[in-house]
């Protein structure tokens, strides 16, 4: 009867409840082939009655519960845990505390897979929260990819906890990336677990994480005492600090390191002054090391004068080229204007005279003869 279209849900239900009672093995199959027509709520309830967990687990996926399915399969992991099963269903499970007790419950029975788990959850997880979980089990190791996949967030905790790591397995050459590549954490604190590390190697990275945060004296002292000159030297000529220059420079005086002495001249040549330098050599017999030096700096100073003489040329050219221009200017203006002013007291310049003006009588003749001619004619 229950292949019939037609067939009414509390048959499929109940042959569900009789199946979890007296015949177990067709429990599950009977579910999965007519969980759509089954009242679920109600067989759920049997189902737990009679301890059969992996079908309560399936029921509550396919009922919307998905946090009851995680919770049901951490509780009874022996019957209803399969890790596979297990990352599905917790994807979709909407209480986001059910992630950080699925860890612990990873951390006691699963370790090796919790990696995995992590990495299936990493978008919807609080890293920080995950690191502080795991740090206090002391467990760090166990999630060492899932910290390499979540460091590029650059968050404090996950770069302090990827760098403890490589701490641990003596890996520098990965801790000194990760510092480049990585700031966010506290670098101060690192420097100083790291600055008396057996291995050199930590030694020097405590002296470049110093150097990072402008630290140039602390990261100085540890050059010098692990004998590392080459870093010491980059740290003072880095520093733009005149004096941390000079007194690394008298430190190899003093010391007798006359390599070092010719070396600390070329790294920190812009910080240290000439005659510092000739003073030292000539006290302490140093000159055929300090000539190259002196050499280069004589030819550095006679290239500035050079520079200053030619600007100083250019501009007084320019300036006489001006002067001269404006004298030239000034003096035509001065011819122009007198061309046009009359100076006083001079002679009132004679005008030519209007067209039919005759000198000496010309206009009483003309007056006469127009005058009596009309008269004469007209009497």
């Amino acid at each position: 009867g229950i292949n019939l279209d037609r067939a009414h849900q509390g048959i499929y239900t109940q042959l569900g409840v009789l199946y979890a009672k007296y015949k177990e093995d067709k429990l599950m199959e009977h579910i999965k082939l007519f969980w759509s027509r089954l009242n679920i709520p109600s067989l759920l309830t049997v189902c737990q009655q009679n301890q059969h967990w992996q079908a309560v687990v399936f029921l509550y996926t396919h009922y919307d519960q998905n946090d009851n399915a995680v919770n049901v399969m951490m509780d009874h992991s022996t019957e209803a845990w399969t890790h596979e099963s297990f990352k599905e269903i917790i994807k979709k499970a909407n209480n986001s505390d059910l992630f950080y007790r699925a860890v612990d419950f990873y951390l006691a029975e699963h370790p090796m897979l919790l990696n995995d788990l992590l990495l299936d959850l990493s978008d919807k997880l609080d890293h920080s929260r995950i690191v502080g979980v795991i740090r206090d089990r002391n467990r760090l190791e166990l999630i060492q990819k899932y910290l390499l996949h979540v460091q590029r967030e650059n968050l404090a905790a996950v770069n302090e906890a990827v760098n403890s790591l490589y701490l641990k397995e003596e890996d520098y050459k990965s801790l000194r990336e990760s510092i480049d590549v990585y700031q966010t954490f506290d670098q101060i604190q690192l420097a100083q677990s790291i600055q008396d590390h057996e291995l050199l190697e930590f030694r020097r990275i405590s002296a470049y994480v110093y150097k990072m945060n402008k630290r140039w004296e602390q990261a100085i002292d540890i050059s010098k005492k692990d004998e590392q000159w080459g870093d010491a030297m980059q740290t003072a000529a880095e520093s733009k600090d005149q004096k941390l220059a000079e007194e690394l420079l008298r430190f190899f005086v003093d010391n007798d390191f006359k390599e070092c002495f010719a070396a600390c001249l070329f790294t920190c040549y812009e910080l240290i002054r000439p005659d510092v330098v000739m003073e030292l050599a000539w006290r302490h017999n140093l000159m055929d090391f300090a000539m190259p030096y002196m050499i280069q700096s004589l030819r550095d100073y006679d290239n500035k004068l050079n520079t200053i003489t030619d600007r100083l040329d250019r501009e007084n050219k320019k300036k006489a080229e001006q002067e001269e221009a404006e004298k030239k200017l000034s003096e035509e203006q001065a011819a122009s204007d007198a061309a046009y002013v009359q100076p006083l007291g001079a002679p009132l310049p004679i005008m030519a005279a209007p067209a039919g003006y005759h000198q000496g009588g010309g206009m009483g003749g003309g007056m006469g003869g127009g005058m009596g001619g009309g008269m004469g004619g007209g009497m």
